[in-house]
């Protein structure tokens, strides 16, 4: 791949220096030696994938540390288990709900229940872990949890879900500007001002209208993406579209972007979401290596800002690659997929400890800038939806199995 450019070079010497006190932790140099030897050269294939990433998700609802119903924030190499993070906890439970298991939805029922016994008094979700002293009010995490209480609604039929869906809803529509972009309550972890992934705030409201019949939720939904894509180049790039640094976003960032442009689509059935969905899909296939390394910032032209993967973002990309393939036919979105999951499979444990089996880590190599030594929540929950999806086109790819 291209190398990244000196500003992002030194922006990774910085980091490397901040850190600097956890390379000392013996977890931590173990984890660098096996990651300095490559990719595990063997792919446990998506069913294997899929089983050891829902028993990793089930861990970490087990051992967070608040242990509470929510879902530890990570696993980390330096500082074990986390406590329950709101904002992803809202996520993973449409991905437990989707198994049709009843262990696996008497969890969700738990989290859901647990996510609306925290709901702030305006309606909104707070931003960070449940620990977090500030609890400030977020609309990206709240935009997220709306997402899971749409799916426990939609399977349940519990009203205390129906209850917190509208008040958090009511709290996104009244909050968002004329221009259909929400400027304020973007939270302590992010830079101040609109963002385009706020996209994916509006596949939380598009769930959440589907449910409820609520066409005005629906259209303040489509009036973000609408102001997201006044942000997009002609070549797919979205403007605003990172946490910190605009100018190379993390594909975490852009994954949330794209998926919320699927979703208006879908929404909607309007061309123009489909298409500018497929802007940016296509530019991002310029920067996945024949391989699947997929680097974890970008820049404007789609080149490497980065030399490492940020494996969340590498999942979410091949999600929505399967699914434009789904609906498109297009192949080219089918071998994106298929390859960028394969390098994702490749990173991860299927055997040992209970700690990191089935999970993904946050940057391969695990010195990454992203979630450095840590195995995010969110980055298993995408991983085993990616994979899901393979398994749902090689079904429908091989008739009956035969």
């Amino acid at each position: 791949m291209s190398a990244p450019g000196l500003s992002a070079i030194w922006w990774d010497a910085k980091d490397f220096l901040r850190s600097l006190p956890a390379y000392l932790v013996p977890a931590v140099r173990k984890e660098m030696a096996r990651d300095r030897r490559g990719l595990r050269g063997q792919d446990p294939g998506p069913a294997r994938a899929v089983e050891e990433g829902i028993g990793w998700l089930c861990r970490a609802q087990d051992l967070s540390t608040s242990a509470d119903g929510g879902f530890a924030r990570h696993f980390g190499l330096v500082d074990g288990w986390a406590p329950s993070y709101p904002e992803t906890t809202g996520y993973i439970i449409p991905t437990l709900l989707t198994s049709g298991d009843p262990a696996l939805e008497e969890r969700a029922r738990r989290a859901l229940d647990w996510l609306v016994s925290i709901q702030m008094e305006s309606g909104a979700f707070q931003g960070g872990v449940i620990s977090d002293p500030t609890r400030m009010e977020v609309v990206f995490n709240t935009g997220q949890v709306l997402l899971g209480l749409a799916a426990g609604l939609r399977r349940f039929r519990t009203p205390a879900y129906a209850e917190a869906m509208e008040r958090a809803a009511t709290w996104l529509v009244t909050h968002q500007d004329p221009d259909g972009s929400w400027r304020r309550f973007e939270g302590p972890y992010a830079q101040p001002g609109p963002r385009t992934y706020h996209t994916h705030v509006a596949w939380g409201l598009f769930e959440s209208a589907a449910v409820a019949s609520r066409s005005d939720w629906g259209d303040a939904a489509l009036a973000s993406v609408r102001w997201a894509m006044t942000h997009q180049r002609a070549n797919g790039w979205f403007e605003l579209c990172c946490l910190l640094h605009d100018q190379r976003p993390l594909t975490h960032t852009i994954g949330y972007a794209l998926r919320g442009v699927i979703a208006a689509w879908r929404f909607s059935g309007q061309e123009a979401y489909l298409a500018a969905a497929r802007r940016t899909a296509d530019g991002l296939m310029q920067a996945l290596e024949p391989d699947g390394f997929l680097p974890g910032r970008l820049t404007a032209d789609w080149r490497p800002a980065s030399r490492w993967v940020c494996l969340t973002g590498t999942a979410q990309i091949a999600d929505c690659w399967l699914l434009l393939h789904e609906v498109t036919g297009d192949e080219r979105y089918g071998k994106a997929g298929l390859i960028a999951n394969r390098f994702v499979r490749s990173t991860i444990r299927v055997d040992g400890g209970p700690d990191m089996r089935g999970a993904v880590q946050g940057s391969f190599p695990v010195w990454g800038m992203y979630n450095r030594f840590k195995f995010p929540n969110w980055a298993c929950k995408f991983m085993v939806d990616a994979n899901r999806r393979e398994i749902s086109l090689l079904a429908r790819a091989v008739p009956n199995g035969s």
